[in-house]
């Protein structure tokens, strides 16, 4: 299994700034992609955000330019930078990792995720 658990959500004035973590501990390693994704109230969850297996990451539109995510492969933390945050950037955020299967020696097709994080932007 995979644990996912974010943090570091919150309340911030439109311009500004946030960090989001995410740990995931369990059966996962950098050689699988891992993302960000968001739930903007009344809509379906969206991607932002990933990186793949050779550390490559690839942004939404409505993101690039604002946000960077990064990762720490020794113990595998993702993080998203979050700048210039807008009131359209409000949802709740959710970190996936995919998971390393041992008998198979390869990552997963399916995402485990977090609980996730809610950040408001307000005006």
């Amino acid at each position: 299994t995979v644990q996912v658990t974010e943090s570091g959500g919150g309340s911030v004035q439109a311009g500004g700034s946030l960090k989001l973590s995410c740990r995931a501990a369990g059966e996962t390693n950098s050689r699988c992609e891992m993302a960000w994704y968001r739930q903007r109230p009344g809509t379906e969850r969206e991607w932002i955000a990933s990186i793949d297996g050779n550390d490559r990451i690839t942004y939404a539109n409505s993101v690039t330019g604002r946000f960077t995510m990064s990762r720490n492969n020794v113990q595998i933390w993702l993080y998203l930078q979050m700048d210039n945050l807008q009131t359209d950037d409000t949802a709740v955020y959710y970190c996936a990792v995919k998971k390393w299967s041992i008998p198979l020696y390869r990552c997963t097709a399916d995402y485990e995720w977090g609980q996730g994080t809610q950040v408001t932007v307000f005006s």
